[in-house]
């Protein structure tokens, strides 16, 4: 992706031209008016004036003014990341320091008291505190991270201390609204010790050039009192604010993938899950997750790797789909062929290549064990087609080495994307290992196990196979823009087609045969349907491989899913590590995510499935049909009246902030989609509203409140509201922190 053509610097260097012209007009004034200058001292703060200027006689001083690090926003214009205003802690330590008042110093002169009370409201180690007081030879200090991004409830709190020497300058702290949201896609921004901000993972590191913005200066002279010298002139350097970035999730269905993870947790108690949700048409990708996750508010990380893409692991029989691919593409499959169900016994060739076998005594004699199906099921004479819809190893080493070859297969499967990078929007990822020497590799290869892929290479392949053929690359950033004119987009995701591995007659045959997968009884994804619409899949069992053998008692469960069946417009793609379990009927992780899908896209054909209760599919049905989807008008500037009669038609819960009667903002933005029940925030005033009961409500819901009143909110939890510190009907006004509390 290409970089802005614009300067960008680190935030912390002071932009040198305009610091040597300002020392040098500061110096020849002040030769003019014949005032000595004693010494110039510079201390660069975050921001705020530097305090160190007072001890002096006269100076030069340097103010950093902020620069805004950029939004990142979900495709709907939900917040997931932006900067919050803070305060640091400046500690006062030099007695020489000027005084207005006799009785109250200027500086901090009882350290031991001081050190008490400030560790108490802060939760630090009173020796910590006391060692950054008990300097010497220091004019100022700060406390270390520990006083740095303090909220304004706290900055309240040791101000009514009224303690000498302790002043406050301005801060931003990095803030993520939906808190354990896509986290290892979105990243978070950590604050070295000199104040230096830098993105961590993610996005936040990927497009730093694009988001960090560049600091501006203020620098001018004043005498010892910290007053402006008269007739002197200031050089102003401005700040240029972070590009704001709009990614393709969907904070809607990235939170049902994010409660997925929870109800596998505690049906499996999984050591890991991943998933995501991808549109099959553009390759946009509006889901991404993982388990365990963390919230980058509180950074409490135990996994740094993306299990999406940095991982890769033996897909097991989601990778069958291929083999079948291959065959049909190369015009040698008939679906009514059939095959041996229970085992496939091989020897060698010269090229190393599986031969099949019926004497299995022989393969045994020369090294070979046959291949079985998974826990040794047993069918008779299966046709092609069954061997996919009951995810058959014996049939998938039949179609490789009697209707293709190993070779051919390989070929597609490099066609298909496996084995090399993605290369999407930066994300660090690896290629993946593939095993084709010996003739255990390769008939395992037609089963998906012994060589490894990430889900980022399934996504991409699978695309083509829900499509017409033509395989899309899956990415994550929708626009990047300027901050100060939207209409000016610096960068525009797009569909990138990579490649055509099969014909779209092929890729339609492939999906007749996941459609008996899922909806035919007997296929191993039977229990993945839902009510909305139709859906084709391929489910995986995967053994995983451990100190060179395979552990029988610990698998990786997936599914590949495409839905609607007759023309799949989004893929979703669900996986997870666990000590074998049978999973039988427990697919609800799964199929509450589908629905999900389902209803959020209007891709409800009012077709009930077959094995559904009749009540609960009425019901499943009926509140799906009430689900309608509307593009939501323009109502900044407009009238509350106006903006009530345009909402009034849309079945939305219309919340009204503030005492106003024109709207200044909305959420959500005009033309963004909005469903049948959503809550709809119509700002009238900037400084006060009356707090709503936000009991029951999604973090997305809290999420879009805090963006569109700008108030500072805590949040902590996942799931719903369960509490919240300021009650439902109590006037709110701008400062208020307001903490919020989900579970």
């Amino acid at each position: 992706m290409a970089r802005r053509k614009r300067n960008r610097h680190n935030r912390r260097v002071p932009n040198t031209i305009g610091h040597i012209a300002a020392v040098t007009s500061v110096a020849f004034a002040v030769l003019i008016s014949d005032v000595f200058l004693v010494s110039v001292r510079k201390v660069h703060f975050r921001s705020g004036t530097d305090l160190s200027v007072y001890s002096d006689t006269s100076n030069v001083v340097t103010e950093t003014i902020m620069a805004t690090r950029g939004d990142i926003y979900d495709k709907d214009g939900v917040t997931l990341a932006e900067d919050n205003h803070t305060y640091n802690i400046v500690c006062i330590l030099d007695s020489s320091r000027p005084s207005t008042d006799e009785n109250h110093p200027a500086y901090v002169k009882d350290k031991e008291g001081t050190a008490k009370q400030l560790s108490e409201i802060l939760g630090m180690d009173y020796d910590k505190v006391l060692g950054y007081l008990s300097q010497d030879g220091v004019y100022q200090t700060e406390l270390g991270n520990d006083g740095r991004n303090l909220s304004k409830d706290t900055k309240d709190a040791i101000e009514a201390l009224n303690l000498p020497g302790i002043e406050f300058t301005d801060s931003i702290q990095r803030v993520y609204p939906m808190g354990a949201f896509a986290p290892y896609i979105i990243g978070y921004v950590t604050q070295d010790d000199d104040g230096t901000y830098s993105g961590k993972m993610g996005f936040e590191q990927i497009l730093n050039s694009y988001l960090a913005g560049h600091d501006g200066s203020r620098t001018y002279q004043t005498d010892q009192y910290g007053y402006v010298l008269p007739g002197m002139k200031e050089s102003v350097v401005s700040a240029t604010n972070g590009d704001n970035v709009t990614l393709t999730l969907d904070a809607d269905i990235q939170q049902t993938l994010e409660q997925s993870f929870q109800i596998t947790k505690e049906e499996f108690n999984p050591d890991q899950i991943w998933g995501a949700v991808m549109e099959a048409d553009t390759g946009r990708i509006v889901a991404w997750g993982q388990y365990p996750e963390f919230d980058p508010n509180t950074l409490d990380i135990t996994e740094y790797q993306n299990y999406g893409s940095q991982v890769a692991y033996e897909p097991g029989s989601t990778l069958k789909t291929f083999t079948w691919a291959a065959a049909i593409n190369e015009g040698k499959y008939n679906s009514d062929n059939t095959a041996e169900g229970y085992k496939y016994c091989y020897v060698s060739n010269e090229n190393n290549d599986p031969v099949r076998t019926y004497d299995e005594a022989s393969a045994k004699a020369a090294g070979y064990s046959c291949v079985m199906n998974y826990h040794d099921e047993s069918y008779s004479n299966p046709t092609l087609d069954d061997g996919l819809k009951y995810s058959l190893n014996t049939v998938a080493a039949t179609i490789q080495n009697e209707y293709i070859t190993p070779e051919t297969h390989l070929q597609y499967l490099k066609n298909f994307g496996f084995f090399d990078n993605v290369n999407t929007d930066g994300i660090p990822e690896v290629s993946g290992t593939l095993n084709f020497t010996w003739p255990a590799d390769k008939i395992n290869l037609s089963f998906g196990q012994g060589s490894t892929v990430t889900m980022l290479q399934l996504l991409q392949a699978y695309s083509a196979i829900m499509t017409d053929g033509t395989m899309k690359k899956p990415y994550f950033i929708d626009s990047i823009r300027d901050p100060y004119d939207a209409s000016k987009v610096l960068y525009q995701g797009e569909t990138t087609v990579t490649g055509t591995p099969i014909t779209a007659d092929t890729a339609a045959k492939v999906r007749s045969i996941l459609y008996k997968v899922v909806n035919e009884e007997g296929g191993t994804g039977y229990h993945y349907q839902i009510p909305e619409c139709k859906v084709i899949g391929k489910t995986g069992t995967t053994e995983v491989a451990k100190n060179n053998s395979y552990d029988t008692d610990y698998v990786i469960s997936s599914i590949m899913l495409g839905l609607p069946a007759d023309n799949p417009k989004y893929i979703i793609y669900y996986a997870f590590a666990m000590n074998f379990q049978t999973i039988g009927t427990k697919t609800e992780a799964v199929t509450n995510l589908e629905r999900k899908v389902a209803q959020v896209y209007g891709l409800s054909d009012n077709a009930s499935s077959d094995t559904s209760d009749a009540s609960d599919t009425q019901t499943a049905t009926a509140s799906t049909d009430q689900i309608v989807t509307s593009s939501m008008p323009s109502l900044v500037n407009h009238s509350l009246d106006y903006a009530n009669n345009a909402l009034s038609s849309l079945g939305v819960d219309t919340i009204v902030l503030g005492s106003g009667d024109t709207v200044i903002d909305q959420y959500p933005s005009a033309s963004s989609s909005v469903d049948t029940g959503q809550r709809v925030f119509l700002l009238t005033d900037t400084q006060s509203f009356t707090m709503p009961d936000l009991t029951g409500w999604t973090r997305k819901d809290v999420a879009a409140l805090w963006a569109v009143t700008g108030f500072g909110f805590q949040l902590s939890g996942d799931g719903v509201v369960t509490s919240q510190s300021v009650p439902a009907g109590t006037t709110v006004s701008k400062g208020t922190e307001i903490q919020v509390v989900f579970g």
